[in-house]
């Protein structure tokens, strides 16, 4: 972590926006079931943005992170085109199907908020008009949201082993929160393009679908 704060630092003296992760949070959004495999696609296909949720897919879309599967190894980028999301899309489809699920309480989609932190003068900086509606733009390099993803992955790490309890889980939430009985995650993205402002920090949603 000490080589990533270092990248990190040098990306913003070239002008990435300082963003910093704070923590995450698990809430009564957290876990979803997913029922079957026409539920599974639609999942994806939003995430992805892609199909009927294509229109989703505006300018920030550039900055999502997603995992996609090289051979039996995953790895994690940044899309430029619908072409290369539908790629992703077609690639997890024939890893669920290898997988095999049951659709019985085997399937989830967890959804995690990733709070982070940045100084308030960069923060009015990054605000903007976007379709008639005020949000947020952060510049980032690709290397900086790496970074951050990089960031988001061990702190989902570290909750699980410290193995906190969550108020409101059912004892099977909970024990994915300690990701245990977790067989395979089939899909993950951390969706910079839908940025949160809540008590002056910033937060964005890191999704990941699991095979239980």
């Amino acid at each position: 972590m000490r080589d990533i704060n270092r990248v990190m630092e040098r990306e913003i003296a070239k002008g990435s926006s300082p963003l910093k992760l704070d923590h995450i949070e698990f809430g009564d959004y957290s876990y979803q079931k997913i029922t079957s495999k026409e539920k599974l696609l639609e999942v994806l296909s939003y995430l992805l943005r892609i199909s009927d949720f294509s229109q989703y897919a505006g300018k920030t879309f550039l900055n999502n992170v997603y995992i996609n599967l090289r051979g039996k190894k995953p790895v994690f980028k940044r899309t430029r085109t619908a072409i290369e999301r539908n790629n992703i899309f077609a690639t997890i489809k024939r890893y669920a199907r290898k997988l095999k699920p049951q659709y019985n309480g085997d399937v989830y989609l967890e959804t995690v908020r990733c709070y982070f932190d940045i100084p308030q003068e960069n923060l009015e900086r990054c605000r903007y008009t976007y379709q008639g509606n005020e949000t947020y733009a952060f510049l980032m390099s690709d290397k900086y949201i790496m970074a951050l993803y990089t960031h988001c992955l061990v702190a989902r790490k570290e909750v699980a082993i410290q193995g906190k309890q969550s108020e409101g889980f059912t004892e099977k939430e909970y024990g994915m929160v300690r990701l245990e009985k977790v067989g395979d995650v089939l899909f993950q993205t951390l969706l910079l393009d839908d940025v949160k402002i809540e008590l002056g920090k910033v937060y964005i949603h890191l999704n990941t679908i699991y095979i239980l």
